[in-house]
């Protein structure tokens, strides 16, 4: 980890591509007028495993008393392929357990059966594009898409969310969301924990009013720091307490909260031992003191119980951190006075940033999340692999472009969250947005807080309607909320967690500068960045640069911030692959 400062941000976003890029609209082929979808099989793919998927409205008890509480949830039957693809999760808002092959092809019979337009994306699939939940493919109530690919990842945990634009974040919050499992040659002649023993671990936070029902966020002021809820659910269920043996066991790590980041720590102070990242074994376990969980990521846990006495417990904290937030934020939530020159003007930037923190529990607070309590006393349990298989590892030197990163400059304008400038666009991308079939692309994310400025031939929204709430983007009084001598989005920095489609990545570097360093010492020691990933958390004044492939499948492939309400708010681009 390099300590360094950076005053040339601005400069990189111009030098690059983006200082002369043209948006570029697509051909008709890629958004035809007719419908996109896939009604019918495609002749002559022959697939080992076929499911039939619906979403809808149900009933479910999550909490123990009183109401059922009204979810959106994903129902699937299994029509062909091992009887072991789907493993049903009873009583519970949370989609099947879906368990692929390596080599596997697979049809999925998708329907929308609610009331509103929604598709699903396979998050940390390696599939084509019109198999990825793009939101182009978006079906309306009543309507069908057929995906097909072929599994082409390694061992390793994803999962499946709604990906439909301006509605993914809600959702998902309403249950829109399962866990996925690959397993491959190579992972099943290790003597990792199985069956019974190889668990899931879906942590996910939720607000319920007095009857039971989901409490969500609406309006502008929340949305701009993500949803936070009160209680913290575990494969769907509050107040969760894992009956173990005394043995070893994998447990998979996936973070499905919209906005919530997790410190894992154990109460008693035990490192923790991970062996994957997403969707993909490590090279050879980590232990660490803690692991970071950005919404998105996925860690699988080597959790052993062996030598623990019958009737010991053992709690599953997020343990306290700091910096994640903008820094009024963090002030107020620490009790501490804000940070010189935060000082909060009128507006949506003094009151309504004020108005957007958590009556609750606080992003970095402390809070037990499951208990593990040792039921029995067995004297089997597998040894930890000193290896985890074949690795190949990235560096500059695989890239095509190693003095010319791709940017993806995260930028926080009020109102208006932004990747390189831009908000999404379904059918346009920017030069540099455009990649070659096969190549390796070293890519740079960091956070630009220049002031806000248009590009040439540009116009700001006179209007911006999101949610309900109508800002004037134009003329004095829209400026006028930058508040006084920040400039650009500096006041608002907070945590991203940054998710691309397709091709897993690895990260080369992670570089931290200036003004949150203490803040970013309560975070470093948990970042697991050894392994391939699909979603990186990158904090306030972190710059973190990565090697990614964009190999096999041709098309639109999106970029966002997994902070769910940032992505509804259009904080979204996406690759073109051609």
């Amino acid at each position: 980890m390099t300590n360094k400062v950076n005053n040339n941000r601005r400069q990189f976003l111009q030098n690059s591509a983006f200082g002369a890029a043209a948006l570029t609209a697509f051909p008709g082929m890629l958004f035809a007028q007719s419908s996109p979808l896939r009604t019918k099989p495609t002749p002559g793919f022959k697939a080992d495993v076929e499911i039939e998927f619906i979403s809808r409205d149900a009933y479910v008890p999550i909490l123990k008393s009183g109401e059922e509480t009204k979810v959106q949830k994903y129902y699937a039957t299994l029509l062909k392929g091992p009887k072991k693809t789907l493993v049903e999760l009873k009583g519970n808002y949370l989609g099947p357990i879906i368990n692929y092959v390596k080599g596997q092809k697979v049809r999925i019979y998708y329907k929308n059966m609610m009331s509103e337009p929604s598709i699903i994306h396979w998050h940390g699939l390696h599939v084509p594009q019109d198999s990825d939940g793009h939101p182009m493919y978006t079906l309306e109530p009543g309507q069908s898409h057929i995906y097909e690919f072929e599994v082409m990842n390694n061992a390793g945990t994803s999962f499946y969310h709604s990906h439909s634009h301006n509605l993914t974040a809600e959702q998902v919050y309403s249950g829109l969301a399962g866990l996925i499992t690959v397993t491959d040659d190579e992972e099943q002649k290790l003597d990792l924990p199985r069956g019974e023993y190889d668990l899931p671990f879906v942590i996910q936070d939720r607000t319920f009013n007095a009857q039971n029902q989901l409490q969500y966020l609406h309006g502008m002021h929340g949305k701009m720091t993500g949803f936070l809820g009160e209680t913290i659910l575990v494969n769907g269920l509050p107040n969760v307490e894992f009956s173990v043996k005394s043995r070893a066991y994998r447990f998979r790590a996936v973070n499905g909260s919209n906005s919530r980041i997790y410190k894992l720590g154990w109460d008693d102070g035990t490192p923790l031992t991970a062996i994957g990242t997403d969707a993909h074994l490590l090279p050879k376990p980590e232990t660490r003191p803690y692991l970071m969980l950005a919404p998105g990521e996925r860690i699988d846990l080597w959790l052993d119980f062996s030598g623990r006495s019958v009737g010991s417990e053992l709690v599953m904290y997020s343990l306290p951190y700091e910096g994640a937030m903008p820094p009024m934020i963090e002030a107020k939530r620490l009790g501490k006075e804000a940070p010189a020159g935060m000082g909060m003007g009128g507006g949506m930037m003094g009151g309504g940033m004020m108005g957007m923190m958590s009556s609750g529990l606080g992003q970095g607070d402390k809070f037990p999340i499951a208990t593990f309590k040792v039921t029995e006393k067995v004297s089997d349990s597998p040894k930890l692999p000193k290896s985890l298989g074949k690795f190949e590892r990235l560096t500059e030197r695989d890239v095509d472009n190693k003095n010319n990163p791709i940017p993806i400059g995260i930028d926080m304008k009020p109102m208006r969250p932004m990747l390189n400038g831009k908000s999404f666009s379904m059918n346009r991308v920017l030069d540099f947005e455009k990649v070659e079939l096969g190549s390796i692309k070293k890519i740079k994310i960091f956070h630009d807080h220049g002031p806000m400025k248009m590009e040439e031939g540009e116009e700001m929204d006179k209007d911006m309607d999101m949610s309900g709430d109508k800002m004037n983007m134009g003329g004095g009084g829209g400026m006028g909320m930058m508040g006084g001598g920040m400039g650009g989005g500096m006041m608002f920095s907070m945590a991203h967690p940054i998710h691309l489609h397709g091709q897993q990545f690895q990260v080369l570097s992670r570089e931290i500068e200036g003004m949150r360093q203490e803040e970013y010492k309560t975070v470093k020691d948990g970042f697991l960045d050894t392994g391939w990933k699909d979603t990186v958390l990158v904090m306030p004044g972190e710059e973190v640069v990565i090697a990614k492939p964009f190999q096999d499948y041709k098309g639109l492939f999106l970029y966002h911030c997994h902070n769910l309400e940032h992505e509804d708010l259009g904080m979204m681009r996406q690759f073109y692959i051609s």
